[in-house]
């Protein structure tokens, strides 16, 4: 891992913990206590729409006087079953809510009233087995859903373990990825149009193995290895791969237990040139090893390769102050990170210089 220029920035004084981020950049407090905040969407207003997971709570934020604070938050929906996923598009909120998909038609003109939510899909897997769950809408138009495995290494039958893309026109859906065992982050190449998503690897096979996943998708359908292979070459014990299964080795692998949960290509153009329309993951950090890794976001440039640059760390020593989750740019092209440790939601902004701020 390449970490350079890393400063401390911000310093949580009641708690005597530190955040860093790399020289130039600066980081706030951009939204607090909301919970198990998840996925975040971003609306053409500039609205920011935060899913949760066992909270059953969507939220959305606006930040009226524009000084990276929020100074306005509605409750969209409320007791929901695992509304983790949300996509915006067209003016329109798309949720995961039990087996389905629930859409708030013109929300940013109907914050106060979302009025009641509209299924538009029912193909989803039911929650008797809590599987993840991340949404977005691609270039061609489709809804693609990440839908993750029950377990943490099994054969799980279709739809688990994909990343599949639907026509709400037509309610058609396709698998274009298959073999993912838990890919909650994924993006589109703003250079290529291609699909990548960030996939953990399974647990209990120690500190160092298997390591996280960053894949690319060439090929509608293909098969990514799990649970037979595990990154490029780990061979999963309890499973054989089929003989004549053709599995596709990750671009990048990633330090086992890191927990890639969010991947996003920059689009703004607030920070500096290199770091613009590059990869950066949110790194959710690791809950079953004997040391912490993971808890920061990290940008890997000119993919693919091995450049692997911190941004921010969340991580004081061995006590993790955050855990992200998700990131997406900002109308104004700073950067918002979802923390489901806290509840918490960051503004990561270039300021060009090297002095420190306080949270307050």
């Amino acid at each position: 891992m390449l970490m350079t220029g890393l400063v401390n920035t911000n310093v949580f004084a009641a708690d005597s913990v530190t955040i860093t981020v790399t020289k130039g950049f600066g980081i706030s407090l951009y939204a607090a206590d909301l919970g198990d905040i998840k996925q975040m969407a971003l609306g053409d207003k500039g609205t920011l729409f935060v899913g949760s997971k066992k909270k059953g709570v969507v939220y959305a934020l606006e930040d009226t006087d524009k000084d990276g604070k929020v100074d306005k938050r509605y409750v969209i929906a409320k007791g929901l079953e695992y509304p983790e996923a949300v996509a915006f598009n067209n003016g329109n909120l798309y949720v995961t809510e039990e087996d389905r998909i629930i859409r708030f038609s013109d929300i940013e003109s109907r914050l106060r009233r979302p009025g009641r939510a509209t299924e538009i899909f029912s193909g989803l897997p039911e929650l008797d087995k809590k599987y993840t769950r991340a949404m977005h809408f691609g270039p061609d138009g489709r809804l693609y859903v990440a839908i993750g495995s029950p377990c943490n290494v099994c054969e799980a039958p279709a739809p688990f373990s994909s990343i599949l893309a639907i026509d709400l026109v037509t309610g058609n859906s396709e698998q274009v990825a298959v073999g993912v065992r838990k890919a909650t982050g994924f993006d589109w190449s703003p250079n290529t149009g291609k699909l990548w998503f960030a996939d953990s690897g399974r647990n209990w096979m120690g500190d160092n193995l298997p390591p996280d996943e960053i894949n690319r998708v060439d090929t509608k359908g293909s098969h990514y290895g799990f649970p037979y292979i595990h990154a490029t070459s780990v061979e999963e014990p309890a499973y054989f791969k089929p003989k004549n299964l053709k599995v596709i080795p990750p671009q990048l692998e990633l330090p086992a237990h890191v927990g890639p949960t969010g991947l996003h290509f920059y689009r703004g153009k607030q920070f500096p040139k290199r770091y613009q329309q590059q990869m950066f993951v949110a790194e959710n950090g690791s809950w079953n090893r004997s040391s912490k890794v993971g808890y920061q976001i990290v940008m890997l440039s000119d993919l693919p390769t091995k450049k692997r640059e911190t941004v921010v760390s969340f991580l004081d020593g061995e006590f993790p102050v955050a855990r992200p989750f998700d990131l997406i740019t900002a109308l104004d092209g700073s950067m918002y990170i979802s923390d489901d440790l806290k509840g918490n939601i960051y503004r990561l902004y270039y300021k060009n210089a090297e002095q420190s701020q306080e949270i307050k």
